[in-house]
């Protein structure tokens, strides 16, 4: 299922014309968080997609591989997505409404036409994410954004931990994330993300994540059913996953990470509805419906992902935005958006030819 949407934030403090240095450097290590949320929710896609089993034979007990990667990856990735849906949404308001004069209805054509792929998405995968984002973002999330900071933040934090205790995880903790990330976006953390609170809040949800881990894993598969533990126990992953990640990508090897990362996550929604396709073509030889092939399952992820990051790397070295990011970027805005790039300087000097 990332967000699906790139952020592009508005310029918060100016230095000779200038977006601020470490605010934009904040921008690209949430992209890059996007970029590797995506990794994980293409694994639950593809069991998902192409209806593979969960359990042995006897149908008593979870298939191994199955067993580790719900533990590890199911309902970790997607809490992180919708949030950064939530906070892009913010990002974005601020933005239009630096550059139109009806910024709401900006953000309204925006996900209407976010509607529409999801309608045409959901004929091939229907459980993606799309529609259901885009009418949480016009019935829930637009209306909040007319509202106090902290009544946002005091809803999201109900509408999160609240709707997991209650009626658990999956899609109907999407509004309480919206709202989470918008309230983030409000309380500045685009420019206030520090390492030291990002290191503090990795420290105390780490131990929390493994024990809701383990509780989990020794959960009976027919017990979760009924149990929160399983949504909770993504929600702290998604916590410990995101800031462990932050923290990597401010070292030596982060930022090499970051060079494979931040392209996916820039186009996120292009590899998010391209991988529903190319899941759906590699099924017509591996059958994986009706099966416990998870190994399998791990080769093609592995093979979708190699392929996803070279080709957003290369799209995202020569252009602005992926192929549909810009389509809805121009319905968004209305007009035709430049998609391409000013020539990189010292491109000769490499032997790549001119543009």
């Amino acid at each position: 299922m990332r967000q699906l949407l790139t952020i592009s934030a508005r310029p918060r403090r100016y230095c000779r014309g200038m977006y601020d240095v470490a605010a934009r450097e904040r921008i690209h290590e949430l992209d890059a968080v996007r970029g590797f949320a995506l990794c994980g929710i293409l694994v639950v896609n593809i069991w998902q997609i192409t209806d593979m089993t969960a359990t042995v034979p006897s149908g008593a007990a979870m298939d191994p591989v199955r067993h580790v990667l719900s533990v590890v990856v199911e309902e970790r990735f997607f809490p992180i997505f919708s949030f950064l849906f939530g906070l892009s949404f913010a990002l974005f308001l601020d933005r239009a409404a630096e550059h139109a004069a009806r910024p709401r209805m900006v953000l309204v054509r925006r996900l209407i036409a976010l509607a529409v792929l999801g309608l045409v998405h959901q004929m091939f995968q229907p459980g993606e994410a799309l529609l259901p984002y885009a009418v949480v973002g016009l019935v829930i999330l637009l209306p909040a954004s007319a509202l106090p900071s902290w009544l946002v933040l005091v809803a999201g934090l109900v509408g999160t931990v609240g709707v997991a205790l209650t009626l658990g995880g999956g899609l109907a903790l999407v509004p309480g994330l919206f709202l989470l990330g918008l309230a983030a976006e409000r309380f500045g953390l685009v420019d206030e993300l520090r390492t030291w609170p990002i290191a503090a809040v990795f420290v105390l949800a780490l131990p929390a994540a493994i024990a809701t881990a383990v509780w989990q894993w020794r959960t009976p598969y027919l017990e979760l059913w009924t149990s929160s533990i399983e949504p909770i126990a993504g929600l702290l992953g998604a916590v410990a996953y995101s800031t462990a990640l932050l923290l990597v990508l401010r070292t030596g090897f982060g930022e090499v990470l970051a060079e494979v990362l931040e392209p996916m996550g820039r186009m996120a929604l292009t590899n998010y509805v391209s991988a529903t396709a190319l899941i759906l073509l590699a099924e017509e030889r591996l059958h994986l419906g009706g099966t416990t092939r998870y190994p399998a399952l791990l080769g093609l992820a592995a093979a979708i992902l190699l392929l996803q990051a070279f080709v957003s790397y290369v799209w995202m070295y020569w252009l602005r935005y992926g192929p549909l990011e810009w389509v809805w970027r121009c319905v968004t805005w209305w007009r035709i958006v430049p998609i391409r790039k000013p020539e990189p300087e010292g491109i000769a000097s490499i032997g790549l030819p001119r543009r």
